[in-house]
């Protein structure tokens, strides 16, 4: 049974009810973020029930040497982990001496979450009654400011409802954090200055290895029935923490409010000698707006955003609530500003994957930002991979390659590959490809070719000379094979020949070669650079051309279908169907040997070659690829549903489609993986997004054109989304009547293509289909 406490609305995540068993399940729900920090969704006062606390700095790393039972050379030295950053929201809460906890109080009922994704703010509210018998209401609201993004803000409000009571509000700072996953415990931040001045206080602390320098800071203020009370707090400071104390005698009925201001300024964006001064500056300027404006300018940030990248269902609660989750969460990850930030798997809500990039960003995430966002926006998650170009070369040299091959890292911080399992960081090299083939998506989908002769073509050269030393000529085939590598499937490790890799090797040696002659032909100055840094040769080319044109891929006669890999048909062929419930997902029933020898496949493989080059394969092709390899798939990572929802959709299976969709978008929501309290799936968010947008929508770019073949489930009514194509805004309806098309702004005509028939769209004009 998947879990199904929140409650289903339109534009919030909302929980009702106490329940201890939930707490750390919705810390991961309801966790907040603007881009440049995030953290779960903790009490802001002391809870000691169970609890995964989690402030996250986008950017600030710690590299945890790596923990194996057996050396391998070439293994990563360390793995890169995101860190629990010092605490900034705690306030610690007393009532007539008797600390609130609503683990020990007596009741707790009305209990409330709302995460208001329209507006960008989270908010809890309940009544209380403490085990001295005081009856309290609270309402606590949450938010981090996308406009001043080192800051974040809190009010939390406590009515007494039977007497007068004296109330203790104690705002802290708390840098004696620790990573609920770390290799050996190490201490991973140094405080070296607790401070306070006036009614701020400001902790510094610096990463141990990486040095990174920040400062947590805070400013509190209170108020008595909407009015500020000036007062001057109790300081108490200790080693690794401080703290205000605010005491004030609060009547029944009466309010008292608590606003704190807090959040990090961090030496990757001002000098380490005056973080102090960029904490106080940036407080000056929170305190300035105070809580109420600060919060409108909030609801204004997401009203923008949401204008841009909303996508509306009629008729389907769960699955409207779904779609903006993932589009939420997916905003408050990574806003763009900045090229030296990444996509976490799990963002700011939770340690797993160390917080690291993987092949997901260039794989899934790229469409996303590239249709709901300036293309400034995507071109910075490309320019981070080139910024990382040293980094892959050196990560191939340890592997024993040569003369500028990259290998782009399985998981990484600054480029260095820090995984740690020999079949991923060493097998499972596809992910060289999602990097070329996002620079050739970006291209065709934005028409800025630019970004090749600039940076590009220098990442497709190393990719392609990786491609050429890996593959080996086999006497026997007669061809160039590629050995002992992990698929997207990681239930089969150190396989020969997997049919994607192979195909993406050979496509990526292509590429590189069409793309060396465009920048010759037409940037020679650019051209003339790149030779001269890359020293690449006609000889050198002429063997990657060799290598791709007799390039080999296992096959079957006997079913039509390319084979994952070889051997493929060797394995017991039982479909998932006739797998007993009981031994699902396998990943936590089987040993590892049973799931290597097994047939299933944890996410979409072949089928994932098939989606990236769609345009290579015929419809009847798909099918036949669809209908052999689907039944085979346990869907047991997050990333699997949003392929299959795509293709199903293509092939008009609307009700699978529609399975496949629910099942991507509500992931965390119902937490099909039993694991949401580790964080949420952030980077299969974008798949969700695509399920919709080139699922039903049909959304393509075929010959310099948007393309669409919209579907709709029978589920819904009408869905619309918005596509920003080369600077240009296109509105799609979809109802079960038909298809609107709409072009906001500008003065030019632009043409698309609907089902196939070439359709003329004009400013403003709303044409139907």
């Amino acid at each position: 049974m998947n879990q199904d406490y929140i409650k289903a609305d339109n534009w919030s995540i909302i929980e009702e009810g106490f329940d201890k068993e939930r707490v750390k399940s919705s810390e991961s729900l309801f966790s907040i973020g603007n881009g440049a920090m995030g953290q779960r969704a903790n009490f802001e006062e002391h809870y000691s029930g169970e609890t995964f606390q989690g402030s996250y700095i986008g950017g600030v790393y710690y590299p945890d040497k790596t923990r194996v039972g057996w050396w391998k050379n070439g293994y990563p030295e360390y793995f890169a982990k995101v860190l629990n950053a010092p605490n900034w929201i705690g306030i610690k809460v007393s009532v007539n001496g008797e600390a609130l906890d609503l683990n020990t109080c007596k009741s707790v009922s009305n209990f409330k979450r709302e995460l208001n994704m329209k507006e960008g703010w989270y908010q809890r509210s309940f009544q209380a009654e403490t085990y001295n018998n005081i009856q309290l209401e609270v309402k606590v609201t949450r938010f981090l400011s996308l406009d001043l993004d080192e800051v974040g803000a809190i009010k939390y409000e406590i009515t007494p409802l039977e007497d007068a009571v004296e109330i203790l509000f104690e705002p802290y700072l708390d840098s004696g954090i620790t990573n609920e996953d770390s290799n050996w415990d190490d201490k991973f931040w140094n405080t070296t200055d607790v401070a306070y001045e006036g009614n701020q206080a400001f902790i510094q602390a610096h990463t141990m290895k990486t040095n990174f320098a920040t400062c947590t800071f805070m400013q509190s203020q209170l108020h008595l029935n909407g009015k500020p009370i000036e007062q001057k707090p109790i300081e108490t400071k200790k080693e690794l923490s401080i703290s205000h104390g605010y005491s004030q005698e609060v009547k029944k009925g009466e309010t008292l409010e608590l606003h704190k201001f807090g959040g990090y300024v961090v030496d990757t964006n001002h000098k380490k000698e005056d973080l102090v001064a960029a904490a106080k500056n940036v407080l000056q300027k929170a305190t300035d707006l105070g809580f109420e404006a600060l919060l409108e300018k909030q609801k204004e940030a997401w009203n923008d955003i949401w204008e841009m990248s909303d996508i509306s269902i009629e008729g389907d609660v769960k699955a409207q609530q779904a779609i903006r989750f993932n589009i939420f969460q997916l905003n408050q990850t990574y806003s763009g500003k900045d090229s030296r930030l990444n996509i976490g798997p799990k963002g700011f809500t939770g340690e797993k994957y160390g917080g690291s990039t993987y092949w997901d960003t260039e794989a899934y995430c790229i469409p996303f930002y590239m249709a709901t966002k300036d293309q400034i926006v995507a071109r910075n998650l490309l320019e981070y991979r080139y910024n990382h170009l040293e980094k892959a070369i050196e990560n191939a040299e340890k592997l024993g390659f040569s003369n500028g091959a990259a290998l782009y890292p399985m998981v990484t911080m600054n480029g260095e590959e820090c995984h740690n399992e020999w079949e991923i960081t060493f097998e499972e090299i596809h992910r060289n490809g999602a990097i070329a083939f996002a620079i050739y998506n970006y291209y065709r989908f934005t028409g800025d070719y630019s970004y090749i002769p600039e940076m590009g073509l220098e990442v497709l050269i190393g990719i392609a000379r990786f491609w050429q030393q890996r593959a080996t000529f086999s006497k026997q085939k007669e061809k160039y094979v590629i050995l002992g590598v992990t698929g997207p499937n990681e239930y089969e490790n150190n396989v020969n020949n997997n049919w994607y890799t192979n195909y993406l090797a050979k496509w990526c040696i292509n590429y590189a070669v069409e793309q060396l002659q465009k920048v010759k032909d037409g940037y020679p100055e650019d051209y003339d650079r790149i030779i001269g840094v890359s020293k690449l040769t006609d000889s050198e080319t002429s063997k990657w051309k060799k290598v791709a044109a007799n390039m080999y891929f296992p096959f079957s006669e006997e079913e039509d279908v390319f084979l994952q890999q070889d051997g493929f048909l060797d394995k017991e062929l039982i479909t998932v169907e006739d797998l007993p419930n009981s031994q699902r997902p396998i990943n936590q029933k089987w040993s590892w040997d049973r799931i290597l020898r097994s047939p299933y496949i944890k996410q979409a493989d072949v089928l994932q070659g098939f989606y990236l080059f769609e345009d290579h394969f015929t419809t009847e092709e798909l099918q036949k690829h669809f209908d052999f390899y689907e039944p085979f798939t346990v869907h047991e990572s997050s990333l699997s549903p949003c392929v299959h929802s795509i293709q199903a959709a293509k092939l008009d299976r609307m009700q699978q489609a529609y399975t496949f969709y629910l099942r991507t978008s509500r992931l965390d929501l119902d937490d099909y993986n039993k694991e949401v309290e580790e964080g949420l799936h952030i980077t299969s968010m974008a798949g969700t997004w695509m399920s919709i947008v080139e699922g039903f929508g049909g959304m393509r770019v075929l010959d310099d054109k948007l393309s669409f073949t919209p579907r709709i489930p029978k589920q819904w009514k009408a869905y619309s989304f918005k596509i920003n194509f080369r600077k240009r805004v296109l509105k799609v309806t979809v109802s079960n009547e038909g298809s609107k098309f709409e072009l906001e702004g500008g003065k030019e005509d632009m043409s698309i293509r609907v089902n196939g028939e070439r359709v003329v769209l004009e400013p403003a004009k709303v044409i139907s289909i």
